[in-house]
C-alpha cells in the first residue's frame, strides 16, 4: 500500500512540475483556489440548512427552493458568461465572479428576512455562474499542451474544497452561527479575486491583432481580422453555436456529461440521507459525503493527467465504466466498511469532467470558443439540476434503491455514448 502511495505523490509531483513556468503555475493556484471557494459554498448552504431554517422559521420545501434557484441562476449565466469571455476577457470575468460572490455571501450573512436571503442565493448563482466558462477557456489557452492535467488539478481542487468547507461549516456552526460563517467566507472571495486580477494574464483582443495588422500597412488583412473575429463586435450567430453540436464528437461529449450531470446531482443531492436509511448517523453519513469529494479529487488528478499521456477515449471510457457499477453496487451493500469501500468508488466519477471539459473545449472554434463553451455548459447544467428532483421524487416514495440503480443505468448510456467517440 506504501509503493501506492508513493506513486501517487511521485505522479502529482510530476504533474504540478509540468504546469509551472512562465507564470502558468500562479494562474493555475488562482484559478483552482476560486473554483475550490466557489464549489465548496454549494454544498455548504444545505449543510447549514437546519440552522437557517430555524432563524427564519421555514419548510424544508422553501429551503430548498432557495437552493434550486442557487443551480438554476448558475445555470443560466453559462451562455451570457461565454459571450462576455470573448469581449471582456478570462481576467474580468474571474474577478467580477468572486467578487459578486464575496457580495452575495455578504447579504446572506445579514439577511433580515428569508426573502433577502432567497435573493442573495440567486444573486450568488448568477454571480459564480461567471466562473465556470472563463474558467474553462483559461485554463485551455494558458495548458494547451496538458490541458487535461491542469483541469484535474482545478476540478480536483474544486472536490477538496467541497469536502473540506461544509465540515468546518457543520463543526463550528454552533460556536459561531450560520451568519457569522457566511459573511465570513466574503473574506476569501475578495481575496482571490485581488488574485485573479494580479496573476490572469488578459486575453489578447480580436480588434488589437486588428490593429496591428493595419499598422503593418495590410488594409485588407485588417478588414478579414475584423469579419473573422466578428464575434468580439457583434452578438454570436446562434446557429453557428448550434452548429458546433454538428461536430459529433462535441454531440456525443455533450450528451455524455449531461447524463452524468443529472446522475451527479441527483447522487449528490440524497447520499447523506440515502446512507442513513443503511443504518448510519448523521454524522458518520456526512464523513462518507466528504470522503467521497477526496477520492473524487484525487481521481480528477490522476485521470487528467492520463487523458494527456493515453487519450481521452481509453480513459472516459475506463472512469464511466466504474461509474455505472457503483451506484448499484450501493444498493447491494451494507455495514460502514462496505459503504466507505463503494462511496470511495463512487467518487472517482468525477474526474469524467476533468477529462471531458477539456476535450469539448479543445474541439470547439476559437472565435466563438468562449461563447460556444457558455451555450453548452447551460445546456447541461440545466439537465443536471433536475436530477435532485428526479431522485427525491424516489426517495418520497421509500424507492431509493431503485433511483440510485436508475442513476447505474443511466450511466451506462453515457459509457456507450463515449465509446461513440473517435479514436485519437
Amino acid at each position: 500500500m506504501s509503493s501506492r502511495y508513493r506513486s501517487l505523490s511521485r505522479q502529482f509531483r510530476e504533474t504540478v512540475r509540468g504546469l509551472r513556468g512562465d507564470g502558468r503555475g500562479w494562474v493555475l493556484v488562482a484559478v483552482a483556489i476560486g473554483w475550490a471557494f466557489t464549489l465548496g459554498m454549494r454544498f455548504i448552504i444545505p449543510t447549514l440548512l437546519p440552522q437557517i431554517e430555524s432563524t427564519f422559521h421555514i419548510s424544508d420545501a422553501l429551503a430548498g427552493l432557495a437552493i434550486t434557484t442557487l443551480w438554476i441562476g448558475y445555470a443560466l449565466m453559462q451562455f451570457p458568461a461565454g459571450v462576455l469571455v470573448n469581449r471582456l476577457g478570462e481576467r474580468t470575468l474571474l474577478t467580477a465572479s468572486l467578487c459578486l460572490s464575496g457580495v452575495s455571501m455578504l447579504v446572506l450573512g445579514v439577511a433580515p428576512i428569508f426573502g433577502v436571503f432567497f435573493v442573495g442565493s440567486a444573486a450568488y448563482g448568477l454571480g459564480s455562474g461567471l466562473y465556470g466558462p472563463s474558467r474553462g477557456t483559461v485554463l485551455s489557452r494558458t495548458f494547451t499542451r496538458n490541458a487535461g492535467a491542469a483541469f484535474g488539478v482545478t476540478l480536483a481542487i474544486g472536490s477538496l474544497g467541497s469536502a473540506f468547507l461544509p465540515n468546518v461549516a457543520a463543526t463550528v456552526v454552533a460556536a459561531v452561527g450560520w451568519r457569522a460563517i457566511l459573511a465570513g467566507l466574503a473574506v476569501p472571495f475578495f481575496v482571490m479575486a485581488a488574485l485573479a486580477w494580479r496573476v490572469v494574464p488578459e486575453r489578447p483582443s480580436e480588434r488589437s491583432d486588428a490593429d496591428a495588422s493595419s499598422a503593418d500597412g495590410d488594409a485588407n488583412a485588417d478588414a478579414d481580422a475584423v469579419s473573422d473575429g466578428g464575434e468580439s463586435a457583434t452578438l454570436p450567430d446562434f446557429r453557428e453555436l448550434l452548429g458546433t453540436l454538428s461536430d459529433r464528437s462535441i454531440l456525443l461529449a455533450t450528451l455524455s456529461v449531461a447524463i452524468l450531470l443529472f446522475v451527479y446531482q441527483g447522487i449528490t443531492a440524497f447520499l447523506p440521507s440515502y446512507l442513513q436509511t443503511k443504518g448510519l448517523s448523521q454524522g458518520t453519513a456526512a464523513l462518507l459525503f466528504g470522503f467521497m469529494f477526496v477520492t473524487g479529487a484525487a481521481s480528477q488528478i490522476v485521470a487528467g493527467s492520463a487523458a494527456d499521456r493515453l487519450g481521452i477515449k481509453p480513459v472516459l471510457l475506463v472512469v464511466t465504466a466504474i461509474g455505472v457499477a457503483a451506484p448499484i453496487a450501493l444498493t447491494l451493500v451494507s455495514g460502514t466498511l462496505a459503504l466507505v469501500v463503494v462511496v470511495g468508488i463512487l467518487g472517482t466519477r468525477m474526474a469524467v469532467n476533468a477529462v471531458t471539459n477539456a476535450y469539448i473545449v479543445g474541439a470547439l472554434p476559437d472565435h466563438i470558443e468562449g461563447s460556444a463553451w457558455g451555450f453548452i455548459r447551460t445546456g447541461f447544467f440545466l439537465v443536471g439540476s433536475l436530477g435532485s428532483t428526479f431522485v427525491g421524487f424516489f426517495a418520497d416514495a421509500n424507492r431509493f434503491d431503485l433511483a440510485f440503480v436508475i442513476l447505474g443505468a443511466l450511466s451506462a448510456v453515457a459509457l456507450g455514448l463515449y465509446a461513440l467517440l473517435p479514436s485519437e
